[in-house]
C-alpha cells in the first residue's frame, strides 16, 4: 500500500466518522483530493484507489496535469474506472485565465463576481457538458480571502443561475482557522445557514446541492455543519 493509498483511506475514515458522529450518510460527502503542486503521477496513483475527483489552485499548473492525466486515461483503456475523472478549480480566476478553465475543468468553485461567470459561460464550449459552478463566499470577512460578501451572494447567484452553459451547485467558503472545534463549527454554520437561506429564497430555477467547505484542518467541524464536499490536500498527499 502506498502513502497516498494510506492516507485516503485515512481521511475517508475521518469522513465517516465525522459523519456518523453528526448522524449524517456517509455518502453525502464527497471528497476532493486537491493535488495541487503535485504531479500527475500523485494523481494518477489516487485514482488507483479509486480517486476521482481533484482539485487545482493554479490554473496553468492544472491544465497541464489535466492533459496528462488524460493522455495517460487514453493510453489504459483497459483500466475499470468507476466514473470519469472529475477536475475543479478551486482557486483565484483572473480575466485572462478564464478560456483556460472553461475548456479544460468540469467545475469551478472560486467564481466570486459576475464578470468572471460571464467570461466561463461564453467560453464553455458546446460540445463539452455544462461548467458547474460553486459561489466562493468570504463568510467571515477575511481581508487576505477571496469571495462575494455574504449580503451580495443571493444577488450573484440569480445572475450566475441565468447564464447559459454554467450550471450552479451551490457554494464554496474558505474561513480563517479557528482556534478550536466549536469556533469552526460556527463560522461553517455560517455559510450553511447562507446556502439554505438562497435555496429557501426561491431565486433560482433548482436548488443548490453543493455546499464545499471543509479541509484537512476543519473537516470534521465543516461535516458536523452541514458540508457536503471537503477539500483535502496535505493529509492525502503529504505536505508542500
Amino acid at each position: 500500500m502506498t502513502m497516498i493509498v494510506r492516507n485516503l483511506q485515512l481521511v475517508r475514515d475521518r469522513i465517516t466518522t465525522a459523519c456518523v458522529a453528526a448522524g449524517r450518510d456517509p455518502a453525502s460527502v464527497r471528497l476532493l483530493a486537491v493535488s495541487k503542486t503535485f504531479g500527475a503521477d500523485a494523481v494518477i496513483e489516487a485514482m488507483s484507489d479509486g480517486q476521482r475527483a481533484f482539485g487545482e489552485n493554479y490554473i496553468q499548473e492544472g491544465v497541464d496535469k489535466i492533459l496528462a492525466v488524460r493522455a495517460w486515461e487514453a493510453d489504459h483503456p483497459g483500466l475499470p474506472l468507476s466514473s470519469p475523472t472529475e477536475w475543479h478549480c478551486i482557486g483565484p480566476i483572473q480575466s485572462n485565465k478564464t478560456r483556460l478553465v472553461a475548456e479544460h475543468f468540469d467545475w469551478v468553485q472560486s467564481v466570486d463576481r459576475l464578470k468572471i461567470a460571464q467570461r466561463l459561460s461564453e467560453q464553455r464550449p458546446p460540445h463539452l457538458p455544462p461548467l458547474q459552478v460553486c459561489l466562493q463566499v468570504n463568510i467571515d470577512g477575511g481581508a487576505t480571502k477571496s469571495g462575494v460578501a455574504p449580503q451580495d451572494a443571493q444577488a450573484l447567484a440569480a445572475e450566475v443561475a441565468r447564464l447559459p452553459r454554467l450550471q450552479l451547485r451551490g457554494l464554496m467558503s474558505i474561513p480563517e482557522p479557528a482556534p478550536d472545534f466549536v469556533a469552526a463549527c460556527v463560522v461553517h454554520k455560517r455559510a450553511a445557514d447562507l446556502f439554505d437561506q438562497i435555496n429557501r429564497a426561491g431565486v433560482l430555477p433548482q436548488a443548490m446541492d453543493t455546499l464545499s467547505m471543509g479541509m484537512t484542518a476543519d473537516l470534521e467541524a465543516a461535516i458536523h455543519a452541514g458540508s457536503t464536499m471537503v477539500r483535502v490536500g496535505t493529509a492525502i498527499f503529504g505536505g508542500r
